[in-house]
């Protein structure tokens, strides 16, 4: 065990990548010299030098397309993009390109790409800078989603996606970056399954990233009022892992779905749709969501707690769902 934080944990993952394999380089806006937007690449240029640590243009386009390139070379590349939003202006490589290349050439070549970006609202960064986007991309064939919310995944999710030979796009809420805690660096850690963050009896609540603390936070609050909550953490966000998402609802027979994404068309909608084609028949309630305001999020911030997710909104839903409002 060792204290840590969130964002030290995403450098020692990204340090070890670039001691163990002589192929892994790092490239994006500002990694360099300045030691990252958020500060999880500071001092790896030093270490490493530019070869392997490269400030690039301000065109996610353009380098992001360079590193599917470079992972098509033979080379394991990892870009940061500096929020989602902006992954945006890349769409075209990563769904037309990267996610399809292994399809298109029957087998013949495949992307070993991962992208990292900063995720999510709460820190007053207004529209632009705030979205919950990975619903989207966990919708397309081809990539592998992941959602790392605690310290042992920030450390541990890097090395495994590397091994993986298709395109794998890491979600740091930019929430969780401050995060301080005790690091189980002996945690086992796969990019295949959800885990059982809090068990219990009465109900699910499934969440992912930002939300785990939020959850968990409203699992306390419920536990003393005699509501004992199972907090499932889904980590992969693509492929979704039914199997332990389905032993929980079966045991538990009520479902709490919190994501920051907006509700409709969201990655809740979907876990919610499964849940009833396996396991409807376990349900004694229909299925239940927290997510966030239909708008885009707004700057000040008493606007901003309004539009997301937050403990009281949680506990209010599973009340609710209990039939204890």
């Amino acid at each position: 065990m060792s204290h840590t934080s969130y964002r030290e944990a995403l450098r020692e993952a990204l340090r070890e990548a670039l001691q163990r394999d002589p192929r892994v380089f790092l490239m994006g806006e500002d990694i360099g010299r300045y030691g990252g937007t958020y500060a999880v690449t500071k001092g790896l240029l030093e270490e490493f030098g530019e070869a392997r640590i490269r400030d690039t243009p301000l065109s996610e386009l353009g380098f992001v397309s360079a590193g599917i390139g470079a992972a098509l070379g033979g080379m394991r590349p990892i870009v940061e993009v500096m929020t989602v939003n902006f992954c945006l202006l890349a769409l075209d490589p990563l769904i037309n390109t990267a996610a399809t290349l292994r399809h298109m050439s029957g087998g013949q070549f495949s992307v070993p790409l991962v992208v990292r970006m900063a995720t999510g609202a709460g820190r007053q960064l207004a529209a632009q800078h705030s979205h919950s986007l990975e619903g989207w991309f966990a919708h397309i064939p081809g990539l592998k989603i992941l959602a790392p919310a605690t310290l042992e995944d920030a450390r541990g999710m890097l090395w495994p996606a590397l091994q993986d030979p298709d395109p794998v796009l890491i979600f740091e809420h930019g929430q969780l970056y401050n995060l301080e805690g005790e690091l189980d660096t002996s945690a086992e850690v796969d990019i295949r399954s959800a885990k059982v963050r809090r068990a219990g009896r009465d109900l699910s609540l499934i969440t992912y990233g930002g939300s785990l603390g939020k959850t968990l936070a409203a699992a306390e609050q419920l536990a003393s009022d005699g509501i004992d909550a199972e907090v499932i953490d889904l980590r992969v966000l693509r492929p979704l892992d039914d199997a332990t998402l389905m032993a929980s609802v079966r045991k538990t027979r009520r479902v709490l779905l919190v994501d920051e994404g907006w509700r409709s068309g969201s990655l809740a909608a979907e876990v919610i749709t499964r849940i009833i084609e396996q396991a409807f028949y376990e349900l004694d309630a229909p299925p239940a969501r927290v997510c966030s305001a239909e708008v885009p999020i707004p700057y000040a911030r008493h606007l901003e707690e309004a539009a997301l997710p937050q403990v009281a909104g949680i506990v209010a839903a599973a009340r609710e769902l209990l039939g204890r409002a």
